[in-house]
């Protein structure tokens, strides 16, 4: 925070920026002050218009000094000393309050409590932080991820180590040692239990632990969110959920061209390279705390933005990213990624994402925070339109809603991708008639091996795509699926 008083006062109010005309309303000071603290520091300006910046001072500045002071002693807990000084500008007095991100946060208000007065800056405004965010912020004045706590309630059987195993195929030997090492076990009491991490990862039950752990995609007709053309949920492994992220992406990145041929040249008209990059920054720094807040990835005409739960980390700026500063959320979930190459090198992530945007000729990409959600947003070198029907015989993603060529072929279906077809042949059904239909009583197994490939496959439909969590949710047969099904028959009875 080295930039000169009269360069500040040129500036916009930000994260780390406030100015306020005195000290008439000392709560609103208060706020700012706590927000700060537990966020990434800041210089509150006393004695300037907030809007026009006229630059006004104090009257009586040693007084108001102490009078500042008192409030500050008086008014937040546990205690905070920023540092207070009295600055001339334009032969004018000033008061500049500078907090440095604190070690002790949360702090809070006083008179409003404990979990209702702790306060957190979002872009030029107080936000109040809520009890999961709360506690994130006292982790990581302790130095503890959420990722690395311990689930004494579960054990390794709770764990898909198959599926584990067939990721670190070739790279690591997954032992018990090996479990610790990476910090999928931990001891508690005595023996070894599973890491947030490792049921994030790779937990049989991951959506019953943590429901929000899940990506939502969608296609949007436009540049905004009024007419959604495709949407799909990826509940698999979160490494696994890169590919599929990735090939949804794919299934819409073209321009009217013959998809076939832009298909079989590996030539796109979105930075797949940049998305991936950005993907993965999302799932590695995503606050798997927050609730009912799952990774979203939208694809506009003009543009792709990823989201992900979680504000930046306390003492971390838009500006400290961009150049290239790196502070790990879920260090687990981090390890495990870099062991999987799906990381390169810490902290050079945004820096090759700009480098990359730029050599494109690209607009460069935003990182912004939007509420309590950080929102990455890579802009096309041209505007993608979602096809019209003029393209339906061609093969490329039709436009009925969830219709989409994939990489996948109907040849490589499953038995249970083709017993669910099956099923939803005469109706559509909902997910508990259609497991039961299908002789399935866990909702996972049926998520990740019947429903999602089938979604993927283009063979299935939601009925509500634009609810998809929504109790009367069914599933139907696609103009694909239903064409397969005839296959099908067609086969057998010749």
């Amino acid at each position: 925070m080295n930039t000169p008083i009269s360069q500040l006062i040129t500036m916009p109010e930000g994260k780390t920026l406030e100015f306020k005309r005195d000290l008439s309303s000392p709560k609103n000071i208060i706020k700012t002050l706590v927000a700060f603290a537990n966020t990434a520091g800041g210089r509150l300006l006393i004695g300037v218009e907030d809007v026009t910046k006229n630059i006004i001072g104090v009257q009586d500045p040693l007084d108001e000094e102490e009078r500042l002071c008192s409030i500050i002693a008086d008014y937040i807990a546990p205690r905070l000393v920023p540092d207070v000084e009295l600055m001339t500008v334009e032969s004018k007095t000033l008061l500049v309050v500078e907090v440095y991100p604190s070690g002790s946060r949360p702090h809070w208000v006083k008179s409003e409590g404990y979990f209702d007065g702790v306060y957190v800056r979002l872009g030029s405004t107080n936000r109040k932080a809520d009890r999961e965010l709360v506690a994130e912020l006292q982790r990581s004045a302790s130095g503890i991820s959420f990722d690395e706590m311990p689930m004494p309630d579960l054990s390794s059987d709770d764990l898909d180590l198959d599926s584990a195993k067939k990721r670190f195929k070739g790279i690591r030997e997954l032992n018990e040692e090996e479990l610790i090492t990476l910090k999928l076990l931990s001891r508690e009491q005595g023996r070894f239990v599973p890491t947030t991490g490792a049921m994030l990862l790779f937990g049989k039950k991951r959506d019953y632990h943590f429901p929000d752990a899940w990506i939502q995609c969608g296609r949007f007709k436009g540049k905004d969110k009024a007419f959604i053309f495709d949407h799909t949920e990826i509940y698999e492994d979160l490494p696994g959920s890169v590919e599929s992220v990735m090939l949804f992406l794919k299934k819409h990145a073209f321009r009217g061209a013959d998809f076939s041929e832009i298909r079989r040249k590996d030539v796109w008209s979105i930075p797949l390279t940049i998305l991936r990059e950005a993907l993965v920054n999302a799932i590695v720094h995503a606050d798997y705390s927050q609730k009912g807040a799952p990774i979203r990835v939208s694809f506009f005409d003009d543009r792709i933005e990823i989201e992900n739960p979680g504000i930046l980390l306390p003492g971390m700026t838009i500006e400290d990213v961009k150049q290239g500063v790196s502070r790990i959320r879920n260090r687990v979930i981090a390890r495990v990624f870099r062991e999987l190459d799906l990381i390169e090198q810490w902290g050079s992530g945004f820096r090759r994402i700009l480098k990359d945007a730029e050599e494109l000729g690209l607009p460069q990409p935003q990182i912004i925070e939007i509420g309590m959600r950080v929102r990455f947003i890579v802009y096309l070198a041209e505007s993608i339109e979602v096809p019209t029907e003029s393209h339906a015989g061609k093969e490329e993603p039709p436009s009925r809603s969830g219709e989409q060529v994939t990489e996948q072929v109907i040849e490589h279906v499953t038995e249970q991708v083709r017993s669910l077809v099956i099923c939803l042949e005469d109706k559509p059904l909902g997910r508990r008639d259609a497991m039961q239909r299908v002789g399935i009583s866990s909702r996972p197994t049926f998520v990740y091996d019947y429903l999602q490939p089938a979604i993927q496959a283009s063979l299935v439909e939601m009925t509500q795509p634009d609810s998809p969590k929504s109790p009367t949710q069914k599933y139907r047969l696609t103009a694909k699926g239903r064409a397969f099904l005839t296959r099908e028959k067609k086969g057998e009875n010749g």
